[in-house]
C-alpha cells in the first residue's frame, strides 16, 4: 500500500553521492557542529536490536492476511501493526543513513546502510498482499468499517486513497512477484550512480593560476563559476569530453530504465509514465503541462536575463559556460553562527511564534554542519525519525550560498516540525509536491532580508543577481529538465530506440531552444548537448518538474505574506502542519495557489522582470556618477 510506507524513505535509499572536497577529518570538527544520533540509538548494539526486531515482526503482519474483511477491529490492527513497523524500520534507516553519511569511506556504515535497505525491501515484500486485498473487501465495507470504529480515522485517508488505486493494483500473486523484483527496478539508477561517482577516470586541467584541478563532478561545480574565461572553457572541455567518452553505455543505462518504468506503468494500467507519477499524488496533468507552456512562453524573459549577463560580464558573445560566475563578486564571510542569526532574523516576518520555534530548533545539535573528509557531498534534511525530530546535513563553507542552503534545509525541517505537532505518523509525512514549497519560501524571505539590508549597491546587485540564478536554475531549467524527461518517455512509449547520441540530440534541441541559441542569446556548442548524463534526477521519475512548481507556489505564498500580513502566515502554517493528510493539490489549493492555472507561473516571470529592472536602475545610476 502505497501510502503505509512513506515516500521520503525514498530520498535515502537512494542517498549515493560523491565525496566531499578536501577538508578537516572528522575528529578535528567540534562536537557543537555534528548531530548527536544517539538520541536515535544510543549505540550501533542498540540499532541492530532494532532492524532484528522489525525483520522479526514481518511474520506477524504476512499471518494477519485474510484477515481484513472480517472486522473493523481486525482492519485496525493489520493497519496499526504495519504503520508501528514502518516507523520502527524508519527510525533505524535514518540512523543507518546519516551515520554512513558522516563518511563514505567506512566499510561498516555502508553495511548497516545495505542492511537497512533490505529491511525495507522484505517490509515491502511482507505488505504486497494488503492493496489487494482492501480492494477485495471492497469500498462499501472498509467505509462501514470506519465509520463503525472511531480508531481507522487515522488510516481514513490512506484507506480512500487505496481504494482510489483499484484500477492500477494486481491480483496477489503478481503483486507479490512485482515486491519481489523492486530492488532490482532501481538497478539501472544503481549502475549510473557508481559509473557516475566511482568508475569514470577524470580529466585534471592546469588552470591559468598554474592550479591543476581534477575536473570530476566536484571540480567541475567549483571552477565552472572562475572569472577566467579561458579555464571556464577548459572545464567545460575537459568534463562533458570525459562523458561522451560514456555516452553509449549510460544512454544504454537510462533507456533500460525508462523501459523499465514504462513497463511498470502499462502493467499497472496506467496510459503512460506521467499519468503514473502524477496518478500517486493526484495531480491533475494540467499542473505538468501548464507549467511547461507558461514557462516556454516566458522564454524571452529568461533570455533578457541572458543579456543582461552579458553586459554585466563585458562580453561580445555569451557561451553556455559563461553562465555560472557571478555577476558581482561578494568578500564577505558567512559562518556557521552568523548564517543561524540572519536566518532568524529574516524569519521576523513570520512572526515571534516561528522565530522562538526555530530559534530552539537550531540551538540543538541536529546539524552535521561543516565539510570533512569523506562525508555526503551537498544538503538534506532528514524526517524519518520520527519520534525523535528531524536532522540537517550541511557542508558550510562559510560563503552566501552555504547561508542560502542553511536558511533552504531548515524550511524543510520546520515544515517536519510543524507537521509532526499536528499529525500522527501516518500523515505526517508531505508529498514531494508540497515538500520543496516551505524551503523555497524560506529562500525568498532570506533574498528579501539581504537585499533590503545590503550596506552598497554592489553587494545589492549581488543579492539580486543570486536571485536571478535561482529562478534561472529552478524555474526555467527545472521545467526544461521535465520537457526533456518527458519527451524521453513519450519516445520510450512509442517504441523508439534511445541510444546515447539520439538523447544527447534530443536534449540539444530542447537546450538550445531555451538558451536562444539560434538567435544568437547564448551560444552552445555540441559537446555541451551530454549535459543530460550528469543529472541523477532523470532516474527518479517525473520528479524534477517539482522544483519548478514548488518555486512559483513559494513565491505566490510569500507574496500574499507581504500584502496580507497575520492571515498569511497562519495560512502558510497550516499548509505546513496538513503534512500528508490530504492530496497535494488540494492542499495547496486550499492555500490560495492553484497550479493548474496559469496565474502563479505569469507572477514568477513578473519577479523576474521587477529584479531586472532594479538591477539595470541600479547599473544606470553607477553608470551616470
Amino acid at each position: 500500500m502505497k501510502r503505509f510506507t512513506p515516500a521520503l524513505i525514498l530520498s535515502f535509499l537512494l542517498s549515493l553521492a560523491p565525496l566531499a572536497a578536501l577538508c578537516e577529518e572528522a575528529a578535528e570538527v567540534d562536537p557543537r557542529y555534528t548531530w548527536d544520533l544517539t538520541e536515535i540509538f544510543p549505540s550501533v548494539e542498540a540499532w541492530d536490536q532494532a532492524r532484528l526486531d522489525v525483520l522479526d515482526g514481518l511474520e506477524g503482519i504476512v499471518a494477519l492476511r485474510g484477515t481484513l474483511g472480517e472486522s473493523a477491529d481486525d482492519l485496525y490492527r493489520a493497519l496499526a501493526l504495519v504503520s508501528d513497523t514502518t516507523r520502527a524500520a524508519a527510525r533505524v534507516a535514518a540512523y543507518a543513513n546519516m551515520n554512513a553519511d558522516e563518511d563514505l569511506r567506512v566499510t561498516e556504515t555502508d553495511e548497516r546502510r545495505q542492511l537497512s535497505r533490505t529491511m525495507f525491501a522484505r517490509l515491502n515484500e511482507a505488505t504486497a498482499w494488503m492493496q489487494p486485498e482492501i480492494l477485495r473487501v471492497g469500498e462499501e465495507t472498509i467505509r462501514s468499517f470506519i465509520a463503525e470504529d472511531d480508531r481507522l480515522q487515522r488510516f481514513a485517508f490512506q484507506l480512500d486513497d487505496s481504494l482510489r488505486n483499484a484500477p492500477h493494483t494486481l491480483g496477489d500473486e503478481a503483486e507479490e512477484t512485482l515486491a519481489y523484483f523492486s530492488q532490482s527496478f532501481g538497478s539501472p539508477n544503481a549502475i549510473y550512480s557508481m559509473v557516475a561517482n566511482s568508475d569514470i577516470p577524470w580529466p585534471t586541467v592546469t588552470l591559468s593560476s598554474g592550479e591543476e584541478g581534477t575536473i570530476d563532478s566536484q571540480g567541475y561545480g567549483r571552477y565552472r563559476s572562475s572569472e577566467n574565461r579561458d579555464d571556464r572553457k577548459a572545464v567545460f572541455d575537459a568534463y562533458w569530453g570525459k562523458w561522451q567518452e560514456y555516452r553509449n553505455s549510460v544512454g544504454a543505462v537510462l533507456s533500460a530504465h525508462l523501459q523499465t518504468q514504462a513497463s511498470l506503468a502499462k502493467a499497472r494500467n496506467y496510459e503512460s509514465v506521467l499519468h503514473r507519477e502524477l496518478f500517486q499524488d493526484n495531480l491533475p496533468p494540467e499542473v505538468y503541462r501548464t507549467l511547461v507552456a507558461e514557462v516556454n512562453t516566458a522564454l524571452p524573459t529568461l533570455h533578457r536575463y541572458f543579456r543582461l549577463r552579458q553586459r554585466m560580464l563585458g562580453l561580445d558573445e555569451l557561451r553556455y559556460y559563461d553562465l555560472y560566475p557571478p555577476l558581482v563578486s561578494l568578500d564577505k564571510e558567512f559562518d556557521i553562527d552568523t548564517s543561524i542569526q540572519i536566518t532568524l532574523d529574516a524569519m521576523s516576518v513570520l512572526g515571534e511564534d516561528w522565530v522562538k520555534l526555530q530559534r530552539e530548533a537550531m540551538n540543538q545539535r541536529w546539524m552535521h554542519v561543516y565539510p570533512q573528509r569523506g562525508k555526503r557531498s551537498g544538503a538534506y534534511m532528514q524526517p524519518s525519525a520520527f519520534d525523535v525530530h528531524p536532522y540537517v546535513l550541511l557542508n558550510h563553507n562559510d560563503d552566501y550560498e552555504s547561508l542560502s542552503t542553511l536558511a533552504h534545509e531548515w524550511g524543510h525541517a520546520m515544515h517536519s516540525i510543524y507537521s509532526k505537532q499536528a499529525q500522527p505518523f501516518d500523515t505526517a509525512f508531505y508529498a514531494t509536491f508540497i515538500a520543496e514549497i516551505p524551503s523555497t519560501s524560506l529562500d525568498l524571505i532570506l533574498q528579501d532580508y539581504m537585499t533590503k539590508n545590503a550596506e552598497n549597491d554592489a553587494e545589492r546587485l549581488y543579492y539580486l543577481g543570486s536571485a536571478l540564478e535561482s529562478l534561472r536554475t529552478v524555474f526555467f531549467r527545472q521545467t526544461m529538465f521535465a520537457e526533456f524527461e518527458l519527451a524521453l518517455y513519450e519516445a520510450t512509449e512509442r517504441g523508439e530506440a534511445l541510444s546515447g547520441e539520439r538523447i544527447s540530440d534530443m536534449y540539444g534541441e530542447i537546450l538550445r531552444r531555451y538558451h536562444g541559441h539560434d538567435d544568437g542569446v547564448v551560444v552552445i556548442d555540441d559537446l555541451y548537448t551530454n549535459e543530460w548524463m550528469f543529472i541523477p534526477h532523470f532516474y527518479y521519475n517525473m520528479y524534477v518538474f517539482q522544483y519548478s512548481t514548488s518555486q512559483t507556489a513559494g513565491t505566490a505564498l510569500y507574496a500574499n505574506i507581504l500584502e496580507e500580513g497575520e492571515p498569511a502566515i497562519e495560512n502558510f502554517k497550516n499548509l505546513l502542519r496538513a503534512g500528508g493528510s490530504d492530496y497535494p493539490y488540494t492542499l495547496l489549493t486550499n492555500a490560495g495557489v492553484d497550479l493548474a492555472q496559469p496565474g502563479p507561473y505569469r507572477a514568477v516571470e513578473a519577479k523576474m522582470n521587477a529584479i531586472m529592472d532594479e538591477m539595470e536602475a541600479i547599473l544606470a545610476s553607477r553608470e551616470s556618477d
